[in-house]
């Protein structure tokens, strides 16, 4: 099959590169990128500027002001003063003009239509992490709402409701407006404004259906039940049929054949698999050692039991929700760290041999390599690692090893970014490690970092169709829509590392009740302040923050980084390469990528 597969990859390389062409050359022609000024950097889809056709973007950029660029939220809405972050689809308004408009004591209808942000469509998605609903009202009373607003020189009156329960129906005299808040802590009083925002991070996400329309020089549409619809003009319907024509059948026979090779591919390894295991014969060499499971050496218990002064409590390095780690010395001088499983289920002896196969083929410089593990008719399921001197991260940013000084800030990105290679490389190989925090980081005495606890998600993968099941993890960490929905994806990973990089340039726990009441998790405590653009409030001031320009830039950047990987809802953070990529950008000192630079 090696020729058949060849094939395959030679034709799909080809018609992703035609593809590709064609893409570039109407991009290039029609929605050309532009920078206004250095705050903003190079645009491109969903934005565009207000010279560029309708379908070149959802949101119109105006250059024209010298110190300061302007964005239109909503078609002939306001246009508000702003810069754009690291990341390609978050900006950051900070409207100073609006700032002066707004008075706490009064109020009209274009007071609100100032500050109100664009409704969700089948287009886009967008994220503010404090907002408020409003209910206008043309003198109709709204029924089943928590608060009424009056508003001077306004024949309108808002409704809001506090609390999560589902809109209200509204008359036809009402419509919906949303508006920034400036932080969560109260419900606005009743006949009062809320505290508003002038200041915030605003997050959009194009459909994937209008992302496939621009490329085909479309325009994302609604239609009048509320659809999306794609309005395609003559060139792009000649791209379409050229596109689809050239490349649908060819694609189409490939994969066919791609898949019938990897069919074939598949029931050999099952085929090999089930022989392997079953013909294994049961004797006592695998209870004594001398043999390996997957070229993994097998310990006996006794060895390991003998390494770790029988598993001595004063030998414990740390104990995780799968089990305790000892730290061991094996008669051949290796050091070793053993993880003593707490399950002893064994009816999951064959799932435990098949994961010490996926674990054997993990390589990674920064994950914590598996030296062995003990037999799966042993009397207890143990695995053996790698021992790593340095301790953790957690206990250098606030733990024991705090005191020794502050872990400068270019080792604090570096291990950032190593962390953001090792779950990278685990969810290419489709492992969601499921416990990310820093006392799962460790490091070696060069400050490089060890990933460990990486398999035990499939190991012992959480039974999600029972609900009275809570989510595994630890408090400060958890991703809400995970212990919410009782779904576990690769982005619950990156939610717990947007708390490991508020961490990093914090230096405070993830949990910490000492703390004020809406601040004893870090997360909360981390959006509130960037939100408001408070960095100096969150960063630990040792870095430099201050003192260094440099320093500061990159800061910052990782703080918004954080704020995207720690959105509530899941689609609107970013992938772990993602993260990783942008790691790499802030470290370079390169906000523009470099296909970009003129």
């Amino acid at each position: 099959m090696a020729p058949v597969a060849l094939f395959v990859f030679s034709l799909l390389t080809h018609l992703v590169v035609l593809h590709s062409t064609e893409e570039g050359e109407l991009y290039n022609e029609r929605c050309p990128p532009f920078s206004c000024n250095d705050k903003v950097g190079y645009i491109q889809f969903p934005l565009k500027h207000k010279t560029h056709p309708p379908e070149c973007g959802l949101f119109t950029v105006d250059c024209s002001a010298d110190n300061h660029s302007k964005i239109q939220l909503k078609k002939d809405g306001y246009w508000h003063e702003f810069e754009r972050s690291h990341l390609p689809n978050m900006i950051l308004i900070d409207d100073k003009e609006l700032q002066q408009r707004l008075k706490p004591d009064s109020c009209n209808d274009q007071f609100f239509n100032d500050l109100s942000l664009p409704s969700l469509s089948p287009i886009f998605d967008t994220s503010l992490t404090y907002n408020l609903t409003l209910f206008k009202c043309n003198n109709s009373p709204l029924p089943n709402t928590d608060l009424k607003i009056h508003c001077n020189n306004d024949n309108h009156t808002y409704y809001t409701s506090w609390s999560d329960d589902s809109l209200p129906s509204l008359p036809p005299s009402c419509s919906i407006i949303q508006i920034p808040l400036d932080a969560p802590d109260q419900p606005p009083s009743t006949s009062s404004l809320p505290s508003l925002a002038t200041k915030f991070h605003f997050l959009l996400k194009v459909s994937k259906e209008c992302e496939e329309c621009y490329i085909r020089k479309g325009e994302c549409g609604v239609d009048d039940k509320g659809k999306f619809k794609c309005s395609v003009g003559e060139k792009g319907v000649k791209l379409g049929l050229k596109l689809g024509l050239g490349i649908g059948c060819p694609v189409l026979l490939a994969v066919c054949l791609f898949l019938l090779w990897g069919y074939k591919q598949k029931l050999a390894a099952s085929n090999f698999l089930s022989r392997n295991i079953s013909s294994r014969p049961h004797t006592n060499s695998d209870i004594e050692g001398g043999v390996a499971y997957f070229g993994v050496p097998v310990f006996t218990y006794t060895e390991l039991e003998e390494a770790t002064n029988h598993f001595d409590s004063e030998k414990e390095l740390g104990d995780g929700g799968f089990g305790t780690v000892y730290y061991g010395k094996l008669k051949d001088g290796r050091e070793v760290a053993v993880k003593r499983l707490y399950e002893h289920n064994y009816k999951r002896v064959e799932q435990f041999m098949n994961e010490i196969e996926i674990l054997t083929r993990l390589r990674h410089p920064n994950l914590v390599s598996l030296f062995g593990c003990t037999s799966r008719r042993s009397r207890e399921l143990l695995l053996v690692y790698e021992y790593i001197p340095n301790g953790t991260v957690a206990d250098h940013l606030h733990g024991e090893r705090a005191d020794t000084g502050a872990l400068a800030w270019p080792i604090r990105l570096s291990i950032a970014i190593e962390t953001a290679n090792a779950l990278s490389y685990l969810h290419a190989s489709e492992i969601v490690h499921r416990d990310v925090k820093t006392t799962n980081i460790l490091l070696d005495n060069n400050f490089c970092v060890k990933v460990a606890d990486f398999g035990l998600s499939r190991l012992f993968p959480m039974d999600v169709t029972h609900v009275s099941t809570a989510p595994q993890g630890t408090p400060g960490y958890v991703d809400p829509e995970y212990h919410q929905c009782y779904q576990l994806t690769s982005k619950s990973d990156v939610y717990s590392f947007g708390v490991v990089l508020i961490e990093l340039i914090s230096s405070m726990p993830a949990v910490d009740i000492c703390r004020h009441r809406h601040e004893i998790n870090l997360a909360n405590l981390a959006v509130s302040k960037i939100q408001k653009g408070l960095f100096n409030e969150l960063v630990d001031q040792r870095l430099g923050f201050e003192s260094d320009g440099e320093v500061r830039r990159m800061v910052i950047a990782v703080a918004e980084l954080a704020f995207q990987c720690l959105q509530l809802d899941n689609d609107m953070r970013p992938t772990m390469c993602e993260v990783l990529e942008a790691l790499k950008t802030i470290e370079s000192g390169n906000d523009v990528p470099d296909n970009l630079k003129g």
